[in-house]
């Protein structure tokens, strides 16, 4: 199994990995734009594994928790099945 790690707010009802089109209405709505912010951050390049790509991501995500003075942020995981 591997984990798949999304960036969400506290505020927001909506699961980013199954829900991601109402989630993202609602996110740019409310003036989040976390994917804007969370592809600012991660360093993803183009030569990366999907491994290295989920790994960059989280660190990504954590960074920006640690930032976070209003505590809006939070990361939501899901365990995936891998792929042979």
């Amino acid at each position: 199994m591997s984990k798949q790690c999304a960036l969400t707010t506290f505020d927001n009802p909506f699961d980013p990995f199954e829900q991601f089109d109402l989630w993202n209405e609602f996110d740019m709505e409310k003036g989040h734009n976390s994917s804007s912010l969370l592809m600012r951050i991660a360093n993803i390049e183009d030569d990366m594994s999907q491994v290295e790509c989920d790994e960059e991501i989280e660190r990504a995500i954590d960074e920006i928790i640690k930032y976070d003075f209003l505590n809006k942020y939070k990361k939501v995981t899901k365990q995936t099945p891998d792929e042979e």
